[in-house]
């Protein structure tokens, strides 16, 4: 099971932080172990640290309308965002 760093940026760092947006739609996807971390000399620069069972269903749940209205719930800057994948 890969690990996966996302970072990208956030309109509002403790709304991101408190948001039950995460758990709800990467859980059913099999991730799990969803770690938070903000950047302390930029707390708009955001990231998270999960275990994936699946990288392609996760992928594939990246371009539907589900996780860009939990994006947009969350004040994910799309733009910003950079995936990483454990090599």
């Amino acid at each position: 099971m890969p690990t996966v760093i996302a970072h990208h940026d956030v309109k509002d760092k403790d709304h991101w932080l408190s948001s039950p947006r995460r758990e709800e739609v990467f859980g059913p996807l099999g991730v799990s172990n969803i770690r938070t971390f903000v950047d302390p000399q930029n707390p708009t620069r955001v990231a998270v640290l999960m275990d994936v069972a699946d990288m392609d269903a996760v992928l594939g749940a990246m371009k539907s309308k589900e996780m860009a209205e939990a994006m947009a719930y969350d004040g994910v800057l799309p733009e910003t965002l950079v995936i990483l994948v454990e090599a």
